[in-house]
């Protein structure tokens, strides 16, 4: 079987515009302080406002109430950094112009409710991977979902449980002042009420003690993690569902003896985790929904039947406004070969073989 002696044609250079002088923009440091102070300040308006002027605010809760401002604060700045970068501008307006598209609604109106749930909800593309990997991200996702359902409202003073005997066992639940709900402590619905933390923390320590274990032993992911990046998120998670478990016990069987000290350990590992959280590996989880826009980005256009064929094999490669996008984004990033996207991926690994054969190999003749 003979090499492949196929090269890539080089793309056309675009058409020269008149030079303008650029935009005058503010630093992407300026802008994204400014974005993380703005978000911050409403948080502290909805905290005072939503805890009816702090009436409803619990003082023993203020670590935890700053740190989410902080958090605030840090996805702002995160994000917009984030989205300062050619290619997560490009992604970023593909993602939600096609999530907000009343086009892409009439085209598809159950597609986005899909998508929402199999690929944020359910995250289907993990199964693909791994079965194991799927049910323990399954684990920690809705785990961590259903701790910040209830630790955050509960931090901000947005909802509160009251008794009117001090003591129980009826209690009721207002949001934002107002009664929703009355429960009696002692049934099944007052034990899920008041263990709904404890339910998420036996959620995420399979999951997180599994990706820790897989990351203890496995040689493709211990090739190129990083403790801060990779370790760390998963430690914290362990802790923070261990340290909530042993308050429980505590007050159950102990008596509440070495309550204090699990409290103080809890709270800081909570506050540590959510200012780490915009500067780690948990920072995917807001930038998720703008790839559940690509996605339907991708799927209507294949609907129209757009899809763009590989130059040299003639294989479906992906939808065609896909790949013009793609091209678009290596053009912002200055990249100059821009037309290899028009080829499929074995069709590149043969052409790149090919150049080496004819433009490296060959010079050691």
């Amino acid at each position: 079987m003979s090499e492949p002696t196929e090269v890539l044609d080089e793309a056309p250079p675009p058409a020269e515009a008149p030079q303008s002088p650029p935009p005058v923009r503010k630093p992407v440091t300026a802008r994204a302080t400014l974005a993380g102070i703005v978000v911050s300040l409403l948080l502290v308006i909805a905290i005072v406002l939503g805890s009816r002027l702090l009436r409803d605010f619990d003082s023993a809760l203020l670590p935890y109430a700053v740190a989410t401002v902080f958090l605030a604060f840090g996805v702002a700045y995160r994000y917009t950094v984030w989205v300062s970068a050619p290619g997560a501008r490009r992604l970023f307006k593909k993602g939600f112009g096609s999530f907000f598209s009343a086009e892409n609604f009439r085209k598809a109106p159950t597609a986005l409710p899909k998508m929402i749930a199999t690929y944020l909800g359910f995250q289907k593309f993990l199964g693909a991977r791994s079965r194991a990997r799927w049910a323990a991200h399954q684990l920690i996702f809705w785990g961590c979902i259903l701790a910040a359902l209830i630790t955050f409202p509960l931090t901000w003073g947005w909802f509160t449980f009251t008794s009117g005997s001090g003591s129980g066992p009826g209690y009721e639940m207002r949001i934002w002042g107002i009664k929703v709900l009355g429960f009696d402590s002692l049934n099944i619905l007052g034990w899920l009420m008041f263990h709904g933390l404890d339910i998420a923390a036996v959620l995420v320590i399979p999951g997180a003690s599994y990706f820790l274990w897989r990351r203890m032993k496995d040689r493709g992911a211990i090739t190129g993690q990083r403790f801060a990046y990779d370790l760390l998120p998963l430690i914290c998670l362990i802790v923070i569902s261990v340290t909530g478990l042993l308050l429980t016990f505590s007050s159950i069987f102990l008596h509440g003896g070495g309550y204090q000290f699990l409290a103080i350990l809890h709270m800081v590992s909570v506050v540590f985790t959510l200012i780490y959280i915009p500067f780690g590996k948990f920072f995917h989880i807001v930038q998720r929904p703008a790839a559940v826009g690509m996605q339907l980005f991708k799927y209507t256009a294949r609907q129209d039947e757009q899809v763009f064929a590989c130059k040299r094999c003639g294989e479906p490669i992906d939808t065609t406004p896909y790949v013009e996008n793609l091209r678009g984004t290596m053009q912002d990033l200055k990249l100059d070969f821009n037309a290899f996207v028009e080829y499929c991926p074995r069709c590149k690994r043969v052409l790149r073989g090919s150049a080496y054969l004819n433009h490296v190999k060959k010079g050691f003749k």
